[in-house]
């Protein structure tokens, strides 16, 4: 049957002459024609027939059959409208798949997880993310704070790798931080160029995201911490303390900033990149408790 899925270059082929399909890069659409590596992520999602899908990006339905052989129900967000048609001939033989014509964000997801799934099912975020765009979907579903178990995603690999790093290292940024702060994060594997049609210019990963029960860290004012965290990155070779005392310096004296840093016992000298996120808490929660304001 392998033959006959989507995920082929054969059959992929053939639906893109059959509807004379123009890829937009505008969209950044890369399909994938390898259903040996879907049913790898699938199984890395831990996805069965108790589980609940939502998927984003589906293309011509790659992933979203595999999702569908797999899962109990597939709920899928195509912003292309000239890929509903495609979706609804290459899907139809499926019947728990919902094809959903919006863009992902400005998708009410607790609307459509109450409306779309039954309570007793484990929710899943599963997809083949458009590079260009990667990181403002996956925030705004984090800030969301979607009642989902695991978020399992392709992305180009340096995105990936900036997502799941740790302290001291080049990859390691104020992007490590807010992924790490909702979830656990890690690589499943690398995804060659040669799976995807059009061929994309860089190798893409899959990672996956496991949300957590609650933040990483307790801090008292959320804003001012995510605030303190992407201040210490804008300049990566510069120190904590002068980061801190650029991004504050139209609201506050020197001073006052230096004396807060102090309390806190964290060197002002080090370089955000080696603050682990346990001390960017501290260093927030000191900064409230010193009633900085943003």
């Amino acid at each position: 049957m392998t033959k006959d899925f989507i995920a082929t270059p054969n059959r992929t082929k053939e639906i893109l002459r059959k509807y004379g399909f123009s890829f937009k890069k505008s969209l950044g659409q890369n399909f994938i024609i390898d259903s040996n590596i879907l049913q790898k992520m699938i199984h890395a999602a831990k996805i069965d027939k108790m589980s609940g899908v939502i998927e984003i990006g589906p293309g011509i339905g790659s992933l979203t059959e595999q999702l569908a052989l797999a899962a109990n129900k597939v709920i899928a967000f195509e912003i292309d409208q000239r890929l509903l048609p495609v979706l609804q001939d290459t899907l139809a033989a499926y019947t728990n798949i919902k094809i959903i014509h919006q863009d992902i964000l400005k998708a009410d997801l607790h609307k459509t997880i109450k409306q779309y799934f039954t309570s007793n099912l484990s929710l899943h975020i599963v997809a083949n993310l458009p590079y260009y765009i990667t990181t403002p979907i996956l925030m705004n579903i984090l800030q969301q704070q979607i009642p989902v178990e695991r978020i399992t995603v392709m992305l180009q690999k340096e995105v990936a790798e900036r997502m799941a790093a740790g302290p001291n290292t080049k990859e390691y940024g104020s992007l490590s931080i807010a992924v790490q702060y909702y979830t656990e994060a890690h690589i499943v594997m690398d995804v060659p160029k040669t799976v995807f049609i059009p061929q994309p210019n860089v190798t893409s990963s899959v990672l996956q995201l496991v949300k957590r029960d609650s933040p990483l860290v307790q801090v008292t004012d959320e804003q001012l911490f995510f605030f303190i965290v992407q201040a210490s990155f804008r300049h990566r070779r510069k120190t904590l303390r002068n980061n801190l005392i650029n991004s504050f310096k139209d609201r506050y004296p020197v001073d006052r900033i230096t004396n807060v840093l102090e309390r806190t016992e964290i060197d002002g000298g080090r370089r955000g990149e080696s603050l682990a996120i346990q001390e960017f808490a501290l260093l927030a929660n000191q900064f409230s408790e010193a009633e900085f304001k943003l």
